[in-house]
């Protein structure tokens, strides 16, 4: 039965879902690319070899349970693949569209390697969990006990959420903290509609606070409530705040108007998606309309960034990257669909400064050429001597990628452990600091890094705490 099922990669090739048209999509903030129906999720889920060794699922941080769900939706019985995805993943609507799946599970998929096409493994993972809150399999969190235990959780990213679930799940009495007024961290306020549609976080966040997460928002730690407060008031703590601190640009008129961050960019663009008053977007301060755009840097912010100008309605939009296309850290994927949008990548540049009067006019440009590895193997961009061009330019956005903030100085508290990087050190199978009761997951101790990552360790400092508590002695009655 099974075989009848599945190893269909030999007569069935690999078909992704219809991505709208890039005329069409640029004039919005949608998601790009459509639903599969239900027999072509079954069709496509089908091609999957079944192979011994699962790389796709080695290579998921969550470790994913995959080769058996796909067989599931494509023998049709879609609640039970769906109830298999989301027992090892706590957020699989949210991975099926922003995972860069040709990095993690497609891009070692088995009959990729082999020549015939990766399972749509990302796309499937999507329809399930879609089709699971269409049709109600979507269960509220309702603890079998009730514990007198509480955790508090700074950051409502999806590090924070991951692990805010999971307590749940358990009984334990979980309170959020974030500094923002909606929770989801990156995910509400970075990521763009079009690669993640709001409704899709807020719908999750509604489960959390239907199933008793507590969430305390406009919250900032260190101003509003101390750290030494939260501890206070809870059995144990974990850090989740992600990392918010933009690297920054050097060189003659780096402080002109125009020159923006890409996380105030993303945020106000997401603001007003939401229909929130935003004067920065308003004045044209966060907005591309009618610009000339270039975007610094080769990251998926980056993308975000250009993909995002083009539907403000930017006049040109580059981005500029100092190593060229095949070296750059950004989606491949999402490196085309920006081209399909009309976005012009500007390879093996970097920029060497400003120009303009009372706001940024051009960007001066230097050209150049990979040299030898670096430490991380891959070739080192060095100048061309002489070779400078100005890229006009009456918006810069910096997507240079995210740092740590100085959380021992912003928190009074000189005791949370760092590392000469500025990430909360951690044991790294429980994820616990040296301070007794306090963990820390996600960015803020990886620094930048991916959403499926901050999911996994969420996860797994909960069954950490889970673990301490149930060790802890009982506090006799009064």
């Amino acid at each position: 039965m099974v075989g009848q099922r599945m190893l269909k990669f030999v007569t069935v090739g690999k078909e992704t879902p219809e991505k709208r048209r890039a005329a069409e999509r640029a004039q919005d903030f949608g998601e790009i690319y459509r639903e599969y129906a239900r027999e072509k999720a079954a069709e496509q889920a089908g091609r999957c070899s079944q192979c011994g060794v699962p790389y796709c699922q080695t290579h998921c941080p969550l470790h994913n349970n995959i080769p058996d769900w796909l067989m599931l939706t494509a023998q049709g019985r879609l609640q039970e693949a769906y109830e298999l995805s989301q027992s090892t993943n706590t957020f699989p609507e949210i991975c099926g569209r922003i995972c860069p799946q040709d990095r993690l599970c497609e891009g070692n998929c088995v009959i990729e390697m082999s020549g015939h096409g990766t399972v749509t493994i990302g796309a499937i993972e999507k329809y399930l969990t879609d089709t699971a809150f269409e049709e109600g399999w979507v269960r509220a969190i309702r603890p079998a006990e009730e514990l007198d235990q509480s955790v508090g959780i700074i950051g409502a990213g999806p590090g924070g959420l991951a692990a805010a679930e999971r307590l749940r799940r358990a009984g334990v009495q979980v309170t959020v903290y974030d500094r923002y007024d909606r929770a989801g961290g990156l995910m509400t306020y970075g990521i763009p509609g079009f690669k993640l549609e709001k409704p899709v976080v807020m719908q999750r966040i509604e489960q959390l606070q239907d199933g008793g997460v507590d969430f305390v928002l406009n919250c900032n730690v260190g101003e509003d409530i101390s750290f030494a407060a939260i501890r206070g008031q809870h059995d144990a703590v974990i850090i989740a705040t992600g990392v918010y601190k933009s690297r920054e640009l050097g060189g003659p008129g780096a402080d002109l108007p125009g020159i923006v961050r890409a996380i105030d960019y993303l945020t106000a663009s997401n603001r007003h998606g939401f229909g929130d008053e935003v004067p920065e977007f308003d004045t044209g301060e966060l907005n591309a309309d009618g610009k000339r755009v270039v975007v610094i840097g080769g990251g998926d912010t980056a993308m975000d960034c250009v993909r995002t100008a083009v539907r403000q309605g930017a006049t040109s939009v580059k981005c500029l990257y100092r190593r060229d296309r095949e070296n750059m850290p950004g989606s491949q994927r999402e490196v085309a669909n920006a081209e399909e949008e009309g976005v012009e990548f500007v390879w093996l540049s970097t920029p060497d400064g400003f120009e303009g009067a009372d706001a940024v006019r051009g960007v001066r440009v230097q050209k150049m050429r990979l040299g030898t590895p670096d430490l991380t193997g891959r070739r080192a961009p060095e100048p061309i001597e002489g070779d400078i061009v100005t890229e006009p330019a009456d918006l810069v956005i910096k997507a240079l990628g995210f740092e740590p903030e100085d959380l021992p100085t912003l928190w009074g508290e000189k005791q949370l452990p760092v590392t000469r990087w500025g990430t909360v050190r951690t044991d790294f199978a429980t994820h616990s600091t040296a301070m007794p009761g306090v963990y820390a997951v996600g960015d803020i101790v990886r620094g930048a890094s991916l959403v499926v990552w901050a999911i996994r360790d969420g996860r797994e400092a909960a069954d950490a705490i889970l673990a301490e508590l149930a060790d802890a002695p009982a506090v006799a009655a009064e």
